[in-house]
């Protein structure tokens, strides 16, 4: 060899060759790795011509392979491209659908059981929605190792929240709670005294929580203290506004909170399905699995469902009678025009294709049409709103509690901004504006003594006794 040096052999031939053939082999086997380039390093001095022949033929033989593999991921990524719109082929879409599908039935028994049940198992029912909210979104801004720094400061969190349960139902049940305990005169003043006092012991048991917070804070943990603070207040502002109407409208009739409730149910039921078969066009980037097909079918399911589930729910009174109180019994009133159906004749040159020549229209389904066309349009936004705000924090879903749907904050954020309207629209478009006996009646149990009552009483005996005289 040149220079004098010598190579060294294996039977003859130079070691870097026979080194090169044996990852050579390696490789067609699949077992060849980059690492072979540091074995034949240690023979490039060598000066040997075969050496960097076979290098370069298993160089041209890598890239090669690499081309093919690169050209089976391009089709990989092809096929699985056209999957996505090939439903047939992705099992695990079918998969979670079967399990969405198996906890909406579950979902759905288990409400429509309480509805049976009446108003105040409803009321309980939105009552343990609240904590579950309320746990879910309290850990969103959590951090176990502040909180190890900070023993019993997530007891303040609760101690804001029952404060906010007390202040908010207080308000808002005053008077069937008066009119559950008329019988006991002894609870009946205690009642009327906790109520007369109810804003004072909110504010006092607020204004405990504020020193509770201050004599809490440590150095070095204001920030987050202070964040914590804040975020509490926030989610008291988000799930009792909104989840207050919803109490509210149960006790003006079960069907002023079921119908919207459903509608909210049939939209994502439908649009779920809708963009699940025929969803093609993306809807919104805050959430990329809606699609303006999923969007536009369930908006005119909603509203077909609106007008026919406001007819059905109509004939019964268990669901229209508004509660004046607490208890559970069944319900019997007079339903009021709005359900009471108006006939309309149909025209003869529509007589070929509809057997009737009447249609029995309840005037509250077209008050039904403006809740189904809200529900379909509007409310799908508090979705949004939660997906961009799940996006803000890289979460998936609120939590993980219903399998399928996420957290119970995911299956609730159309309802909370459906809940608002419902009862605004009731207030505006359906209550009476006059002043009624009924609101009459309930100005004077909260804002009279039980000794002021009677006196009340006992002045209208003395004025109709008057005016009997007077006719006579």
């Amino acid at each position: 060899m040149e220079g004098g040096e010598e190579v060294a052999t294996v039977r003859g031939r130079p070691a870097a060759v026979v080194v090169v053939r044996r990852w050579e082999e390696l490789y067609r086997r699949g077992g060849f790795c980059d690492r072979y380039l540091n074995q034949v390093a240690m023979h490039k001095d060598s000066g040997s011509s075969d050496t960097s022949n076979y290098l370069g033929r298993i160089r041209h033989r890598k890239r090669s392979s690499e081309n093919v593999n690169l050209s089976f991921q391009v089709s990989a990524d092809a096929n699985k491209a056209n999957g996505s719109k090939l439903l047939v082929n992705d099992s695990n879409k079918y998969k979670s659908m079967l399990i969405r599908t198996y906890s909406s039935v579950w979902m759905i028994g288990g409400f429509t059981f309480i509805i049976y049940m009446g108003h105040l198992y409803i009321w309980a029912l939105i009552v343990v929605i609240q904590i579950f909210m309320a746990k879910e979104l309290f850990n969103l801004l959590r951090r176990a190792n502040e909180e190890r720094q900070l023993p019993g400061f997530r007891l303040l969190n609760w101690h804001f929240f029952f404060t906010a349960v007390l202040f908010t139902y207080g308000r808002f049940l005053s008077r069937q709670l008066v009119n559950t305990v008329t019988s006991d005169k002894l609870l009946y003043q205690l009642v009327s005294c906790l109520i007369k006092y109810q804003m004072f012991i909110c504010y006092f048991l607020y204004i405990a929580g504020f020193v509770w917070f201050i004599l809490t804070l440590k150095k070095k943990m204001y920030k987050y203290q202070f964040s914590q603070y804040a975020w509490t207040h926030m989610i008291l502002l988000m799930v009792f506004v909104q989840s207050a109407f919803t109490v509210a409208n149960i006790f003006e009739g079960i069907f002023w909170f079921l119908l919207p409730a459903s509608l909210i149910i049939i939209n994502d039921i439908a649009a779920y399905f809708f963009g699940f078969f025929f969803g093609r066009t993306p809807l919104i980037k805050l959430s990329p699995k809606k699609t303006w097909e999923g969007f536009i079918g369930a908006s005119v399911t909603t509203l077909i469902s609106a007008f026919m589930l406001a007819n059905i729910m109509g004939q019964f009174q268990w669901l229209t009678c508004p509660r004046k109180d607490l208890s559970t019994g069944w319900l019997h009133c007079d339903p009021g025009t709005l359900f009471k159906p108006e006939y309309f004749s149909v025209p003869r040159c529509m007589h070929q294709w509809f057997p009737w020549k009447e249609v029995a229209i309840l005037p509250v389904q077209w008050h039904a049409l403006a809740l189904g066309l809200f529900a379909s349009i509007i409310a799908p936004f508090g979705g949004f709103f939660a997906s961009g705000f799940k996006r803000a924090f890289k979460l998936k879903d609120f939590g993980d509690s219903i399998p399928g749907h996420g957290g119970i904050t995911d299956r609730m954020d159309c309802q909370m901004v459906m809940a608002v309207f419902a009862y605004i629209y009731h207030q505006s478009f359906v209550m009476p504006q006059s002043l009624s006996v009924e609101m009459i009646l309930e100005q004077i149990l909260r804002n009279l003594t039980f000794e002021e009552q009677q006196f009340l009483y006992e002045q209208l005996g003395n004025i109709f006794q008057a005016r009997q005289l007077l006719q006579a």
